[in-house]
């Protein structure tokens, strides 16, 4: 970096620290005009990282960005390049133009709602908003094609801090959405004015946060993402994307042509001979087979906090990509949970313990989640086993059934 860069780069860091001080963004972008004029969407990624780092809390990032963006709105908008059709981030854009879309249905069902005095004028309105909200909460897969495929190939290539605050905003989405589903589905339970009051809300919340989020995401997030990706990193991530799936409203011309899946690579001495246990002998296919047929769901992170390896059961509970491997495990897990992840390794690597374990309610389910400490035939940690079981059906066992009472 040469010093009218860096100079360049202090400047902007300055300013940025100053909206966080308080200062009004118009007044911003008059006193550095000159300097604004070239902004780069990594110049902004760069400059929030580097910010972090040095202590500003990330809450505090995604909580200003609106501020950010009054100053750098008009810059970016005019940087944005050419994306190829082919490319995943023309699939997510093109979701996002039909989410604003919803977004600009969801305000005039709204703003009709608002002005009735009876919940039997506007049937038909909260019946849209159904639909609306529909789409909406279908967007999970959109925000799990980006954060299993898009963010772990960013964060390899240094872009950490975008990501995560994107992350931030899918959650805050998820809670939103949801909310607004369960009262539009409750309406009749509920006295008219309050309804009116919580719908105008959460949809002028939900349109406030996830406009920003877009603008944020196809002029920052998505330009740099085209940056730094390389042609073969792509073509994996589109298989991702095909493997995770797309969503009720993604056009079909752009998903109809699959990523044909290569033989996935394999150690070829291992591939083509026996491998020896104390216990018995497996070939490579045995032995995947094995690990894949299992009806838990397995995820090795080696003594180093690494995701080395998954398994890939019929039906897996949590969602897993080969973009996750190499990747830290800590990145995998939202903010809040993960000094708790922390405390967890430390003790296992410590030999404080050797089992964590956890229940959680999913989508009607229950999933029994252990972590496993895995240590070597002289007790050192080699890494961290978490094995994933849905024990919903396991649970209501009663009695016995032996092998001969077995029936095709």
């Amino acid at each position: 970096m040469n010093s009218t860069s860096e100079e360049r780069r202090r400047i902007l860091k300055d300013l940025i620290k100053q909206l966080h001080a308080g200062a009004k963004p118009e007044e911003v972008k008059a006193r550095f005009k000159d300097i604004l004029r070239n902004v780069t969407p990594l110049e902004i990624a760069e400059i929030e990282q580097d910010l972090i780092r040095e202590g500003i809390p990330r809450e505090e990032i995604q909580r200003l960005c609106d501020v950010h963006l009054a100053v750098f709105r008009e810059q970016l908008e005019g940087r944005r390049g050419e994306i190829p059709p082919e490319n995943p981030i023309n699939i997510l854009m093109e979701e996002h133009r039909i989410l604003l879309k919803n977004l600009e249905n969801l305000t005039l069902h709204t703003e009709n709602i608002n002005r009735a005095e009876d919940p039997g004028f506007v049937s038909q309105d909260i019946e849209h908003m159904k639909h609306i909200v529909e789409d909406l909460v279908d967007a999970e897969k959109h925000y799990l094609r980006e954060e299993n495929a898009l963010f772990p190939v960013l964060e390899k290539h240094g872009i950490e801090e975008p990501p995560k605050i994107m992350w931030m905003e899918h959650n805050e989405l998820r809670e939103k959405k949801k909310k607004l589903r369960r009262i539009i589905e409750d309406y009749r339970s509920m006295d008219f004015k309050d309804f009116k009051g919580e719908v105008n809300s959460l949809a002028k919340s939900i349109n406030s946060l996830l406009t920003s989020h877009i603008f944020k995401e196809n002029n920052i997030l998505f330009p740099l993402a085209i940056r730094v990706i390389g042609r073969e990193e792509w073509i994996d991530i589109r298989r991702d994307f095909d493997e995770i799936g797309y969503c009720c409203f993604t056009p079909r011309e752009l998903t109809a042509t699959r990523v044909i899946k290569e033989e996935a690579e394999r150690p070829r001495a291992a591939a083509e001979g026996i491998i020896k246990f104390e216990t018995g002998t497996l070939t490579y296919e045995e032995i995947e087979a094995i690990l894949n047929t299992i009806p838990i769901d397995i995820t090795f992170v080696d003594k180093d906090d690494t995701v080395r390896y998954f398994n890939k059961s019929k039906e897996r509970i949590f969602l897993r990509t080969r973009s996750v491997l190499g990747r830290k495990v800590q990145q995998c897990h939202p903010q809040k949970s993960i000094h708790i992840v922390n405390r967890i390794l430390d003790g296992f690597r410590r030999g404080e313990r050797d089992v964590a374990e956890f229940w959680i309610q999913k989508g009607g389910r229950l999933i029994h989640i252990r972590y496993y400490a895995v240590r070597g035939r002289d007790g050192e940690y080699l890494g961290t086993l978490e094995v994933t079981q849905d024990i919903t059906g396991i649970k209501r066992i009663e009695g016995e059934k032996r092998l001969l009472d077995w029936k095709d």
